[in-house]
């Protein structure tokens, strides 16, 4: 069999093509170049130049060819495009999500099997089986690595059954520290290389120098929200309350209570109106805002959409006691609203919802029918444990119904949805066998 591994430079990557050409595979390696721009990168993170350089010694070294392919035409078009329409419309995106699905297993993989490739191996933390159904037709399980502080398997979480026919993880089965330790006695060129961090094949980023590239900075409020709003809100008390009586049988909740429980916290009512005043001994006039007991603005912003959910660094915000967090953010007012401390009421929700054509099953045959219900455990973003919840479907979309509340829902990032299994039994991993776009 005839592997192609997408060659990165980095250490897991160089294991994976190591181990497969000592199982015998018919082995070749391919660096895929997929951004130029420069304009908003840190220097000296996740440059490529030396990326492809490094991967050129680790091919060398294992003896196995070495190809090099420039995708950044179709990175820009279906990974980077896609991340500036996300931010527009106030939507935080996931990027390594996108250039999974989109890039490393189907424009690189169709260029891999142009050169003869009949698989695509890659360094991901994440294991993949298979068996046969009923039909008599090969179906693919994607299941976590073993590694529990390096499970990568939310980051495929939007394959289909035939980009996973055509995919190998050879190192899913190994701890990190394993890996490191095979590239070192190999001394493979990449085994003490740190890794890679922020955007796939980007780097690490300031993000609104990077977004206005096509986005334009536009100032505005950044208001704080006080814990007095939540006391006061009608629908906040009611959504608790709803929560309480329908908690250990949401599917009974209809698709209006389900919609407006998955609904966040709308906050463009905080209002502030203008008084005039004398100051000094001059008696100079001049205007303040009136106090609100709800809220109060505390500063200004660059711009709306270059905010998310449960930020904390970038606000520039000083004289709070606990650090403040971006609680929620609205464009049409370009308003950044945030909270004080990491037990504040606009960061916990226990429902969100996705949209009926947003929502992606990795194996066809377990898609839910309309007003069906499925216990489960979900992930909301890269690492976060696996949180227990009920997926509930409706013909307005499928809401997800957490057991605990959890902290900063974000529209536009994706959850994942994993089967139950035997929690004694690490190498029973969970399946990832569905995800959807968050809507809200």
């Amino acid at each position: 069999m005839k592997v192609c591994v997408g060659l990165s430079g980095g250490v897991d990557s160089s294991v994976a093509a190591l181990l497969l050409k000592q199982q015998g595979y018919d082995v070749f390696a391919m660096f895929m170049q997929n951004w130029h721009n420069t304009e908003g990168t840190l220097h000296g993170d996740c440059e490529w130049e030396e990326d492809k350089f490094v991967a050129e010694l680790v091919a060398r070294k294992i003896g196995i060819p070495f190809y090099f392919v420039d995708l950044s035409g179709e990175y820009r078009k279906r990974v980077v495009d896609y991340m500036f329409e996300e931010y527009s419309r106030g939507r935080t995106p996931n990027p390594d999500v996108m250039c999974n699905r989109e890039i490393k297993f189907d424009s690189f993989l169709a260029k891999a099997r142009e050169l003869g490739a009949d698989m695509v191996a890659t360094g991901h933390y994440c294991r993949k089986d298979e068996f046969t159904a009923p039909d008599g037709t090969l179906r693919y399980r994607l299941l976590e690595g073993i590694d529990p502080g390096k499970d990568q398997s939310y980051f495929l979480c939007q394959l289909s059954q035939e980009q996973l026919s055509r995919a190998l993880f050879p190192i899913g089965g190994m701890l990190k520290s394993e890996v490191r330790a095979i590239a070192a006695q190999a001394d493979l060129p990449s085994a003490d290389k740190k890794d890679s961090q922020g955007i796939c094949f980007v780097g690490k980023v300031d993000l609104p120098v990077f977004l206005q590239q096509q986005l334009k900075s536009v100032p505005g409020d950044v208001v704080e929200v006080y814990d007095a709003w939540y006391s006061a809100s009608a629908k906040y008390a009611a959504d608790n309350a709803m929560l309480q009586s329908f908690g250990s049988k949401p599917s009974a909740l209809t698709d209006e209570q389900l919609l407006e429980l998955s609904a966040p916290p709308d906050y463009s009512g905080i209002q502030f109106s203008t008084e005039t005043y004398r100051s000094g001994k001059h008696h100079i006039k001049k205007t303040r805002y009136k106090d609100n007991p709800w809220g109060k603005i505390i500063g200004t912003h660059e711009g709306a959409q270059f905010y998310t959910n449960g930020q904390r660094k970038g606000l520039s915000i000083g004289g709070h006691a606990r650090p403040t967090f971006v609680i929620a953010t609205d464009i049409a007012l370009n308003r950044v609203y945030v909270g004080e401390g990491e037990d504040h009421k606009g960061l916990w929700r226990r429902v969100l919802r996705i949209a009926p054509d947003e929502i992606h099953w990795m194996r066809p045959e377990l898609s839910m029918a309309t007003g069906s219900k499925l216990r489960c455990r979900v992930r909301i973003r890269y690492r976060q444990e696996l949180q227990g919840a009920v997926l509930v479907m409706r013909a307005n979309g499928m809401f997800v119904v957490f057991d605990s509340p959890q902290r900063s829902i974000t529209p536009g990032q994706f959850a994942a949805f994993y089967a139950i299994a035997d929690p004694a039994d690490p190498y029973d991993a969970p399946e990832l066998f569905g995800s959807g776009v968050i809507q809200q």
